[in-house]
């Protein structure tokens, strides 16, 4: 982590303590980069430790001594290759971030050269590419060895892995300079990227991060017929030792390059302005979708080779060379279509199917678009060129569109109405205080939707509704997956499709006759459930425990319940059946209405009443001490659970709060009981301990 602190606060002595530590941590990055091909941290954290760690060395000159990484270019090469010195070394790169700095970069070139501000000066500009350096030596047209970049002086040699690539010939066309080493980089298309990782997964193999670690990691490889499995490519961008250079500027020697054979980056161009430069790194970052392999930035270069060779190196990098990296986290990539997910409380959510696109270390092919609102918002249409970000772990997202680059054919998205799962209604509840539709569409088939299945065949079994002993998560999820129980209905089938089943359960891993023969005895069990209970295990939206009470209380039979349910309409009379009802408002009846409107939920519901019997709820004591009275329990209970003091407490005709207000009649507190405990006392609420409490109602 870089320190937040500015550098002008810092004295020499913290500024020396923080250079060793930073010069250790990029130190053990370079090594995981360069020769384990297997980063921890995303190359922005990366340029943001390089970053700090030199202008330290800027405001404290006398930390960059001969053993700074200001000095040194990449890491050691593995022990594991033969070495190759460089004849001439391999060094990297300096970063521009930002317009200004490219407008630096180039006023300190001329600064350099003493050049008239109005002076020609022509720049390339080229594709930086997201792979693996590798030099190529070419002795009377023939290669005779390659070498990774390694610590920029010695290298690895990689000669038989480069060999088998089949982008870089054996021999040179035309006429090539008797010597001639050739600096480029290793790469993997994205298609040959998911190609690779869908063969690593069917061998249940380790799969690859990314197209960059995916090429550096085939390469070098000890064993050549590995590396000629691998679908590597390379594109040739620089001249190292040569014998006579083929041409006076970069451009032509790049081009001669192309004559002899080797491949080059088609984008390459000649910039003569910084106006230029800056043009073609926006029109290069919009294309970066389309190039089929991974870019993190523009690389300009000075042209004429004369005057590189008059400009030299600073530290580790050459002066008339520097990298534009494209922003932090994002990246420009192209939307191919729009699906809807639907999550496990029913929210449709749309998900953008990208064209992939490598954004912080990650590739990203899919990316959330949150919502019908923000999609209207930021008119996102498919066959849009987008902007997507990525932040830690985060879920990528679409910022922003391209307008500019929307061709005629992008298809505005209508977002859909009913559950693309289910083909239940999919609706937007009204927000009770605000009065305005939720911003999440949801599916109302909860009962029937598979991508709501499972959650709600817990809920449904679980201790505060059905309560059906041996239906736990695990078992849920182990039926559900092997389809033998897809809705609630399905469990009181269970034992009778079991019987006439050739694949008996107790004979399946997990399970045995003790254990099956007491699941169905506890299924059979609940046949019988009081109705609120039966109520609460629907899993109807804003209906739980408390409201569910409040519900069977008032009509008492489920049939009655269900009858007015049906009947809601938005402003109709039907709602008057509810209202009155303590708790039960507009948003509660909204969901009612929901819920029973959908035609899938109501035949679910008629092949669950055919197995089980909502019964009247248990009676309540209203000539109890504490009916009518509101009840807070706070700290530790001993002599029951908290769930079993609100149940009997709610037998006895007493409303359970979880807050204490000046309507709280009594807080019942044990032990550990802290701020409601204060806050009662405050409100001058009768505080009783547990062991008063239980005497009160008769229990003690």
């Amino acid at each position: 982590m870089t320190s937040h602190r500015p550098i002008s606060e810092l004295s020499h002595s913290d500024a020396a303590i923080e250079h060793a530590r930073l010069g250790e941590e990029i130190a053990e990055h370079d090594r995981r980069y360069y020769q384990e091909d297997a980063p921890v941290v995303s190359d922005a954290d990366y340029d943001a430790l390089r970053r700090r760690y030199e202008a330290l060395e800027q405001r404290f000159p006398e930390l960059a001594t001969p053993e700074s990484l200001t000095r040194k270019v990449g890491a050691a090469p593995a022990e594991k290759f033969a070495k190759i010195r460089h004849a001439i070394p391999m060094l990297s790169l300096g970063n521009v971030f930002s317009d200004e700095e490219v407008v630096d970069f180039v006023a300190r070139v001329r600064r350099f050269l003493r050049l008239a501000d109005d002076a020609t000066l022509i720049f390339t500009a080229e594709p930086k590419i997201d792979g693996l350096s590798c030099s190529l030596r070419y002795e009377r047209g023939r290669l005779v060895s390659a070498a990774t970049r390694g610590d920029g002086f010695e290298g690895e040699d990689v000669t038989a892995n480069v060999r088998t690539l089949e982008e870089i010939p054996e021999r040179l066309a035309d006429k090539p300079p008797a010597v001639l080493e050739v600096r480029g980089e290793v790469y993997m298309s994205h298609k040959d990227f998911a190609a690779l990782n869908a063969r690593q997964a069917a061998a249940e193999e380790r799969l690859f991060a990314n197209p960059r670690n995916a090429a550096a990691g085939s390469l070098r490889q000890l064993d050549p017929a590995i590396t000629a499995s691998r679908p590597l490519r390379f594109f040739a961008y620089a001249l190292g030792e040569v014998s006579e250079t083929p041409g006076k500027t970069q451009f032509d020697v790049v081009e001669a390059f192309r004559r002899f054979g080797l491949p080059v980056n088609p984008l390459m161009t000649r910039c003569d302005s910084v106006e230029a430069m800056l043009a073609r790194y926006r029109e290069i970052e919009t294309r970066r979708a389309t190039l089929g392999y991974d870019i993190d930035g523009v690389v300009y270069k000075v042209d004429d080779l004369a005057l590189q060779e008059r400009l030299g190196f600073v530290s580790r990098a050459p002066r008339w060379a520097t990298a534009h990296k494209f922003p932090a986290e994002r990246a420009t990539t192209i939307l191919r279509d729009i699906e809807i997910n639907v999550g496990r409380t029913g929210v449709l959510t749309p998900i953008a199917r990208l064209e992939p696109v490598t954004v912080g270390g990650v590739v990203v092919s899919n990316a959330t678009l949150h919502n019908e609102d923000e999609i209207a918002r930021k008119d996102v249409r498919i066959g849009d060129t987008v902007v997507v970000q990525r932040a830690g772990d985060v879920i990528p997202q679409i910022v922003a569109v391209v307008a500019e680059k929307r061709p005629a054919s992008a298809k505005p998205y209508h977002f859909p109405h009913v559950c693309p799962r289910c083909g239940s209604a999919a609706l937007r509840e009204i927000d009770e205080k605000t009065g305005e539709a939720e911003v999440a569409r949801r599916c109302t088939g909860s009962l029937v939707c598979p991508a709501q299945a499972v959650e709600r065949l817990k809920h449904f079994c679980s201790r505060n509704a059905m309560d059906i002993e041996g239906l736990g998560d695990k078992q849920i999820e182990y039926f559900y997956e092997e389809g033998l129980i897809k809705t609630p209905s399905d469990i009181f089938t269970l034992a009778q499709r079991d019987a006439t089943s050739l694949t008996k359960l107790k004979n399946r891993e997990g399970f045995g006759e003790t254990s099956v023969r007491n699941l169905f005895a506890a299924i059979e069990a609940r046949r019988n459930v009081p109705i609120n209970r039966f109520i609460h295990a629907l899993g109807i939206r804003h209906v739980g425990e408390t409201n569910a009470r409040r519900l069977a209380r008032h009509f008492a039979a489920f049939e009655d319940f269900r009858n007015a349910a049906q009947k809601l309409e938005p402003g109709g009379e039907g709602e008057a059946a509810f209202e009155g009802i303590d708790g039960i408002g507009p948003v509660v009846i909204e969901a009612l209405r929901d819920f029973f409107a959908e035609p899938h939920n109501e035949k679910e519901l008629d092949r669950l009443l055919e197995q089980v019997t909502p019964t009247p709820m248990e009676a309540v004591e209203s000539s109890s001490p504490v009916s009518g009275k509101t009840v807070v329990f706070t700290g530790s209970l001993e002599s029951f659970t908290r769930d079993e003091a609100k149940a009997q407490a709610e037998r006895l005709g007493a409303k359970v709060s979880g807050s204490i207000s000046k309507k709280t009649d009594i807080v019942v507190a044990g032990p550990g009981a802290g701020s409601k405990l204060t806050k009662a006392r405050e409100l001058g609420v009768e505080v009783l301990t547990e062991e008063e409490w239980l005497a009160l109602i008769g229990r003690g």
